[in-house]
């Protein structure tokens, strides 16, 4: 019997190789003319002439008179287009805003956001704001509470309203969260933005705690916010009690640019800012009458602010400078 061949597995493959497919390439149409390129810059020309031709509209709008504003007096377009714009390169660029936790924020209905206040100048509502508006995946708007002296000023108070802020009473805060709005309140108010610099990142007293009463009412959620960076954009060493009296103002900042430098001290210090949102922290749960037990009210009210200090002073141990 003669000896059996063996084959190395290597060659029977090398064999047995699978012949190469070779791709047709159709042959181009007789009929149809070949499609030109286009020429360089036409994209960037057609977006430019779609800008225009949004700003035209707009403006027609706006002249017209063909646009919606809510009784609160929220103009949704005015602050897309135009509020939000002129306080996005502050928030990008000069601040540098950097946001986390911001799926703690619900993709729909009502919520209660509570933030630490600060800065001398209320600009930490203001970027709150845009946070909420560009980082949201369903680019919510939030409803600012704002302190009666805002709605005084001329100019400030058209502006506040059209951004979609409103007095800080209980009654608006309940019609805009039962109507599905985010709403945000500073509980701290002046107390914490016109506190000195000695005592930065020190929460103030959160009032009675009648937000927690009306996220009850309501039956929200509450989402505590903490802001770093704030602190120190006008480092206030000082309080001219007397200038503020004359003039009807909570306080009077001294810093260490301001009033020395005239209208130059007025501008901010360009820190670095981190905006972070909690764990939401459920109210829905609650009987009707809870809105009236006292201690409960102390102790939602406790627990928001304790984790807002508790964040606070976790981001200032991450921090690496206050502008970088």
């Amino acid at each position: 019997m003669a000896d059996a061949k063996v084959i190395p597995f290597d060659e029977d493959r090398s064999r047995r190789r699978a012949p190469r497919r070779v791709r047709a390439v159709p042959a181009p149409d007789p009929v149809a003319p070949p499609v030109a390129p286009e020429p360089a810059g036409a994209e960037s020309r057609g977006g430019w002439d779609r800008r225009i031709a949004g700003g035209l509209a707009f403006l027609r709008r706006r002249v017209t008179g063909d646009y919606e504003v809510d009784e609160f007096g929220y103009d949704k377009e005015l602050t897309d287009q135009v509020l939000m714009s002129l306080m996005r390169p502050l928030y990008d660029k000069y601040f540098r805003v950097e946001v986390k936790g911001i799926e703690n924020i619900p993709a729909e209905g009502g919520a209660l956001i509570v933030a630490n206040h600060s800065g001398t100048l209320p600009l930490d509502g203001l970027m709150l704001q845009v946070a909420v508006h560009d980082h949201h995946p369903a680019r919510r708007h939030l409803r600012l509470l704002a302190a009666d002296l805002v709605f005084m000023l001329p100019v400030v108070n058209e502006l506040a309203r059209k951004a979609g802020h409103t007095l800080a009473c209980a009654e608006d805060a309940q019609r805009l969260l039962e109507a599905g709005e985010l709403v945000g309140v500073m509980p701290e108010g002046f107390k914490g933005i016109g506190k000195p610099f000695g005592d930065r990142y020190k929460l103030q007293r959160f009032g009675r705690g009648g937000f927690v009463s009306t996220a009850l009412r309501a039956g929200t959620p509450i989402v505590p916010c903490s802001i770093v960076g704030a602190e120190e954009i006008y480092p206030m060493v000082g309080n001219a009690k007397t200038l503020a009296r004359l003039l009807g103002i909570p306080y009077f900042p001294i810093t260490p640019t301001f009033p020395w430098l005239g209208p130059l001290g007025a501008v901010p210090l360009p820190t670095k800012w981190t905006i972070q949102f909690g764990e939401p922290i459920a109210t829905a749960g609650y009987a009707a009458e809870a809105a009236e037990d006292p201690m409960l009210m102390f102790n939602l009210t406790d627990e928001v602010r304790e984790q807002i200090q508790h964040t606070l002073y976790k981001l200032l141990v991450q921090r690496r400078s206050v502008f970088f």
